[in-house]
Formats: structure tokens, C-alpha cells, sequence
């Protein structure tokens, strides 16, 4: 099968049978394109999904795109972009055309609870990978504990925090402990 197919094909699954968003795409994206297909490697997906939770965009569009690009260049990005998004917008579509209350239906509305619990599962499963990955050092095993800390502060207490800011502040600690180890390393301190 030529390569732009295979991106194309692989992403359309992913966009057709995910439901949740781009969170719960991750562990699918991971699966399909780390473990079964080797496009990209476990580091790589998660300096994607970093870079992708960073820049604008959904999630899921952004890894697909990168992907895309690692594996056939600009065609591939294009293909993977349409493959992630084209079953979603084609159902939506479909959907809007034929039923004026789709989540009236009881049935459906049923469903959409089950899925909900699913999408957490997924994001969850998300979450769990890239911990296990992650560089198992004291650093950024701290900001990622002190960051959940401040992240379910906020939630719990309601209170107005943006996930930007708290990245950015992150980013600093890395960058200032960075330069010190640096500074301490030219004058021949330990690192």
C-alpha cells in the first residue's frame, strides 16, 4: 500500500473511532504509530504531544500532522491532517442534516454517558504512558507532581489559574535550573 494511503487510512480510523477529543486520541495516535507501525518512537510522541499541547490547534491535529510530515513529507502531513478530521466533520454532517435533536433521542443519550466514561479512561491511559516514559529524574518527576498539586488546587477550589501559565512557569524552572547547572559546570562545581 503507498505510504500516503496507509497515513491517510490509519488516521481515518483514529478519527473515526475516537470519541472525546484530542486527549483521548493520544493513546490511540501512541498505539497506532509507536507500537504497531514504528512511524515515530516513544520520545517522540512525547516531545508531539508536548509540543503539540503547546501550539495552536487541537491536540490530535497537530500529532496527526507531525506524523504525517516524519513519515511522507508535506503530502503526508495533508494526509494525515484530512484523515484525523474527515470522519468526524463527515458524521457531524450527517448528523445535522437528518436530526434536529440527535441527543433528545433516549438511546443515544444513554450512549453518549457510556462514552464519557470511556473518553476519561482514555485520557487516563494517556496520562498513565506517559508517565512510565517520562525521564525518571527528580526534576521533572517534581514539576509534574508540583503541577498536578496546583492543577487540582484550582479545580477544587474554583478558583481562575490558566494551564498556560502554569506551562510557562514550568518551562522557567527548567530553563533557570538548566543555566545554573551550566554556570556550575564552567567553573567546575558539580552538576
Amino acid at each position: 500500500m503507498p505510504i500516503l494511503l496507509e497515513i491517510f487510512l490509519t488516521f481515518a480510523k483514529i478519527g473515526l473511532f475516537t470519541f472525546g477529543g484530542g486527549y483521548a486520541m493520544i493513546s490511540i495516535i501512541d498505539n497506532n504509530c509507536v507500537e504497531r507501525k514504528k512511524w515515530i518512537t516513544h520520545d517522540e510522541m512525547m516531545n508531539i504531544t508536548v509540543i503539540a499541547e503547546s501550539t495552536p490547534g487541537p491536540i490530535a491535529i497537530n500529532c496527526a500532522t507531525y506524523v504525517g510530515y516524519k513519515k511522507g513529507g508535506f503530502l503526508g502531513a495533508c494526509a494525515a491532517t484530512i484523515g484525523v478530521v474527515l470522519p468526524s466533520f463527515v458524521i457531524i454532517y450527517i448528523i445535522s442534516i437528518f436530526l434536529d435533536n440527535f441527543l433528545q433521542i433516549a438511546w443515544i443519550a444513554k450512549a453518549f454517558t457510556g462514552i464519557k466514561a470511556a473518553v476519561g479512561i482514555l485520557i487516563l491511559d494517556a496520562a498513565i504512558n506517559m508517565i512510565k516514559k517520562m525521564n525518571k529524574k527528580v526534576l521533572p518527576i517534581g514539576i509534574m507532581i508540583g503541577a498536578c498539586l496546583v492543577m487540582l488546587t484550582v479545580n477544587f477550589f474554583s478558583l481562575k489559574f490558566s494551564s498556560i501559565v502554569l506551562m510557562l512557569i514550568a518551562a522557567a524552572v527548567s530553563v533557570a535550573v538548566f543555566l545554573i547547572r551550566k554556570n556550575l559546570a564552567k567553573k567546575g562545581g558539580t552538576v
